[in-house]
């Protein structure tokens, strides 16, 4: 297969703040915010009728099925139809906890179809985990398959489900047999209209601070996603578009499910567990011109080495990367040794995406920058007592929410939102204002190492120990200090060619103090076979300093 041609964006950033309207932005839809519309019809029948590829589907051991947006209406009816034979009304919650399917899909665009609410399970969840995330948001009813049926077994109170068994089997005694409905069920359901304030999603943030909480996410939010899939993915109707990220997460629900499919292009499953080989070998087999996804496997791509790479070399046209900062060192090797340009774009589940390097608009992009607020979105950097700060002064990275008409977000279902106050919602990350509007990225405002006076990001640590060839990953956190308040300490998982010892320590101190400063290298450096993650893949700091101070008391106390 031959290059993929550079495509150069045609608007410039500044045109497309100054002329975004949310009139003409809601125009897009097939339905209408106020008067009514379906999620299923502006994801799926809308783009109906001329057989167009909806799915591209790799299954773990190799197979490939694809699916049309005709063939995925049909199966989204017959969930809908499953669903009302057992009560669940529009508005209700539906959880899905299943692998990267098909079933998946029609079971997401099943739920909207009959107007309910999603509710997203990631199948690596305990029963604890599944058991709180249905107590928030009272879930009503659940689809799973057969592989994941045991950890809902374990989970008291469990709401009613639907289980997808093995061909051949049957589903256990009491549930509903998924595959018997998708076989049976009559592939004719009329989608039930919904408004802008109606739920479609219903979000669990991570809970890296506290417990999770239920985020729900109203009609009105699919503008935002559709904003920043043309905008900062720029997905055009060439591209073959893989999201990585798992639809149990935020940002593989908003944006390799909901957004694609809102603009009408296919989107991409592999029902595999992530490694470099399977990586490079959908992106070939697919022919994967658009990709998305986090550092941590962007990070394993540049471990197996450019070799592994060179296959694929200039075939990619954009590349996308969320859910942590990117280190410029990824930003480097994969200019060098995939001829793809790689921008780091930032949200969270309460918002989306906000602040991004945009694939789609001209605007200069820094590497170790976040990049600009999304148009739609004002951003502001704010000091303690609420007041806006100017460039090069830390702050928290909130949103002006009477000057983002693409803001959805107003607070945790059931629960007090202390983050929204004064006309803004604090996002709780610490951030920079760059001269030139950019936004920079610090860490999180309980991450960030105060030590001698000085504020230092972790990430900044971090992306500098990264570059080092015998660093695979990094994570500095701070730990008290007698004279210093606290210093940075680093915990590095090492290449497969290096060796752990104090000289390399050494070296590593002097390589992170020359790209740095005197004052903001690790002072202590522990080697470590792995670093604790989120299941979406977020390095767990927080579990990290956690650990460390206890093992430092422990100590204290002998």
């Amino acid at each position: 297969m031959e290059a993929m041609p550079t495509r150069k964006p045609q608007r410039r950033y500044e045109d497309a703040v100054a002329t975004f309207s949310l009139q003409r932005l809601a125009a897009e839809l097939n339905g209408d915010l106020e008067n009514g519309l379906n999620v299923c019809i502006e994801c799926c029948d809308r783009h109906c009728g001329n057989d167009r590829v909806a799915l591209r589907w790799v299954s773990a051991d190799g197979r490939q099925e694809n699916y049309s947006f005709e063939q995925l209406r049909d199966m989204s009816a017959r969930i809908a139809n499953m669903l009302a034979r057992q009560g669940i009304q529009p508005g209700d919650v539906v959880a899905g906890m299943l692998p990267r399917t098909p079933a998946l899909l029609a079971t997401v665009l099943g739920v909207w179809r009959l107007g309910a609410v999603y509710q997203p399970l990631f199948t690596a969840f305990g029963p604890k985990t599944v058991e709180h995330r249905f107590k928030i948001a009272e879930t009503r009813f659940v689809v799973t398959d057969t592989a994941n049926r045991p950890t809902l077994a374990d989970v008291p109170n469990c709401p009613p489900m639907a289980t997808l068994a093995a061909p051949g089997a049957s589903a256990p005694a009491g549930d509903v047999d998924l595959r018997a409905a998708l076989a049976e069920g009559s592939d004719k359901f009329q989608p039930v209209m919904r408004r802008a304030e109606d739920l479609f999603l219903m979000m669990g943030t991570s809970g890296t601070v506290g417990l999770p909480k239920a985020v729900p996410v109203p009609t009105k939010a699919l503008l935002a996603l559709i904003t920043y899939m043309r905008d900062a993915i720029d997905l055009t109707p060439e591209d073959i578009f893989w999201n990585i990220a798992d639809p149990g997460w935020a940002y593989g629900l908003y944006y390799a499910v909901t957004g694609p499919l809102l603009l009408g292009n296919a989107t991409a499953f592999y029902d595999g567990a992530f490694s470099v080989e399977s990586t490079y070998q959908v992106i070939d087999r697919l022919g994967v011109t658009n990709l998305a996804g986090s550092p941590t496997a962007f990070r394993r791509l540049i471990d197996a080495g450019p070799d592994a790479a060179a296959a694929l070399k200039g075939r990619l046209r954009a590349v996308s990367s969320a859910g942590e900062p990117l280190n410029p060192e990824v930003i480097r090797w994969f200019e060098a040794n995939l001829a793809v340009p790689i921008h780091d774009h930032y949200g969270q589940t309460e918002l989306a995406m906000v602040v991004n390097n945009h694939h789609g608009l001209i605007h200069k992009v820094r590497q170790g920058s976040t990049g600009f607020a999304m148009p739609g979105f004002r951003v502001a950097v704010l000091d303690d007592e609420g007041r806006e700060l100017g460039p090069r002064q830390p702050g928290i990275l909130s949103i002006d929410i009477a000057r983002s008409p693409l803001h959805w977000f107003s607070g945790y279902l059931n629960q007090e939102t202390p983050a929204i106050a004064g006309g803004y919602y604090r996002t709780g990350d610490t951030v920079e204002l760059g001269d030139d509007g950019t936004i920079s990225f610090i860490g999180r405002a309980d991450d960030v190492i105060t030590s001698s006076g000085y504020r230092i990001g972790p990430f900044d640590v971090e992306s500098a120990l990264i570059e080092h060839p015998a660093v695979t990953e990094a994570a500095a956190i701070g730990v008290p200090d007698p004279q210093r308040t606290e210093i940075v300490k680093a915990f590095v998982v090492l290449s497969a060619s290096a060796t752990a010892s104090p000289a390399l320590a050494e070296k590593l101190k002097a390589h992170v103090r020359a790209r740095l400063s005197a004052h903001a290298y690790p002072r202590e450096i522990e080697f470590t076979a792995e670093l604790p993650k989120t299941p979406s893949g977020k390095i767990q700091r927080n579990v990290i300093r956690n650990a460390e101070i206890a093992r430092r008391a422990a100590r204290g106390a002998e």
